[in-house]
């Protein structure tokens, strides 16, 4: 088996005291890019032959986590296979690279190459600097959190891998994709889907997305969820998940729809300036507040109501630095939200802010279900996983980020439909 090598990630620390202290951490690559194989003696065969499992090396989950292995990589085969390679202050991800497409990594505790680094945020600020200019439709360069395990599951089942190799993935989509959960192999049920290979089970955990972008849209989203930490759900109530032959889950009466009766709020309350109504606040070239052909320094504030670091989350704030000036994040239009309540927030999001746009856009409000903000800053308590990606999406073409998400029974230019100027099909993989 081949070395692990992490791939080196500057980062620091500031306060308005101490200045700022830095350090040299790494990330590691999600269990999913790598080679699975069989791990008994003088076998090496691939543990999945295509997208099935080989079932005479995993019959069953517990039998696919002991008998399959996820093979170490080397700093060579982040970057020529995955298209991962370190550069100056930072890491660079590029998307299709042979046959692997796209990549998704975890943070390390500093010194530490089985731990992933927990971020605990209320009452302080995350800043980082991205380049998005060559992010096409329907691509998006993801910078978020999760509430995953900072050892990754290992111990759980026959997980004898965990951070080192990526294991213990979860977000708020409980995603069925997931070759294993908890220590098991996802065997049962699996099975190819248009959007790929999916098992019976998901794994359901809080997800705080601070970036979600390409060069036409961006958004920042809370997803709370009702779970302590990762939770593997097992039916299509607890996981949200809605038959793919249902088409309703747009109407007010929908038996078939279970998106909203899972532990997870899989819409989440999101601020995208496109779709809050200002379509000239985020772009390619000099028209744009912020153009996306140059380097942008994206800040996230996490306020608590009593200012502390253990109070609960009340309000999440944008900043953007470019050229060197500071840009207040853009306002909610009247044409999208119009006549926001009192205490609610025209540039950033809060409970009142996230109920207004839920009422305004006509969508279910599993926010508040959730907890709103607070339920979010749960999970921020207990401390969250940070996580880079770069991803297409078979299932959406990313409509949801960069172009607009019709619904049965709303008028084409409904407010909130919109979320960016890309055409439909622009995000299509194929």
């Amino acid at each position: 088996q081949k070395q692990e090598e992490h791939v080196p990630l500057s980062f620091a620390t500031c306060t308005k005291a101490g200045g700022c202290k830095g350090t040299q951490t790494t990330l590691t690559m999600d269990a999913q890019w790598r080679w699975l194989h069989d791990s008994r003696p003088n076998q090496f065969q691939n543990c999945l032959q295509g997208t099935a499992w080989d079932k005479t090396i995993a019959p069953d989950g517990l039998k696919a986590a002991s008998n399959c292995a996820l093979e170490g990589m080397t700093s060579s085969d982040y970057a020529t296979t995955y298209g991962v390679t370190p550069i100056k202050g930072g890491v660079s991800l590029n998307f299709v690279n042979g046959q692997s497409v796209g990549s998704r990594m975890y943070m390390m505790e500093e010194g530490k190459q089985d731990k992933y680094m927990m971020f605990k945020l209320l009452n302080k600020e995350f800043r980082f600097d991205v380049d998005v200019s060559t992010l096409e439709c329907g691509l998006n360069g993801a910078v978020y959190f999760v509430e995953m395990k900072a050892d990754g599951g290992l111990g759980e089942g026959n997980n004898t891998a965990g951070a080192k190799y990526g294991t213990g993935y979860c977000d708020a989509q409980c995603p069925h994709d997931l070759k294993f959960i908890h220590g098991e192999g996802n065997v049962k049920d699996w099975h190819t889907t248009k959007a790929g290979p999916v098992g019976a089970y998901g794994n359901c955990c809080s997800e705080l997305d601070i970036w979600e972008a390409n060069a036409y849209a961006t958004a920042f989203t809370t997803h709370a969820c009702d779970t302590t930490g990762p939770l593997k759900c097992t039916t299509d109530e607890k996981c949200g998940e809605t038959a793919p032959e249902c088409k309703c889950c747009d109407l007010e009466d929908c038996p078939c729809c279970k998106r909203y009766s899972g532990v997870c709020d899989k819409d989440g309350c999101d601020f995208n300036s496109y779709r809050m109504g200002d379509e000239m606040f985020f772009g390619k070239g000099a028209g744009y507040t912020v153009d996306s052909t140059k380097p942008i320094s994206v800040v996230t504030q996490f306020i608590t109501t009593d200012g502390t670091d253990t109070g609960d989350l009340k309000e999440m704030r944008r900043l953007y630095v470019q050229d060197g000036k500071v840009i207040q994040n853009s306002k909610i239009s009247p044409d999208a939200i119009a006549n926001l309540p009192a205490g609610a927030s025209a540039d950033s999001l809060t409970d009142a802010t996230c109920q207004a746009g839920k009422k305004a856009f006509d969508n279910p409000d599993d926010f508040t279900k959730k907890g709103g903000m607070a339920g979010m800053g749960k999970a921020m308590k207990r401390g969250m996983v940070l996580v880079l990606s770069l991803w297409d999406d078979m299932l959406t073409k990313m409509d949801w980020l960069d172009s607009e998400t019709p619904s049965k029974i709303h008028p084409k230019n409904f407010p909130g439909t919109k979320r960016g100027p890309c055409s439909m099909q622009a995000g299509d993989p194929n």
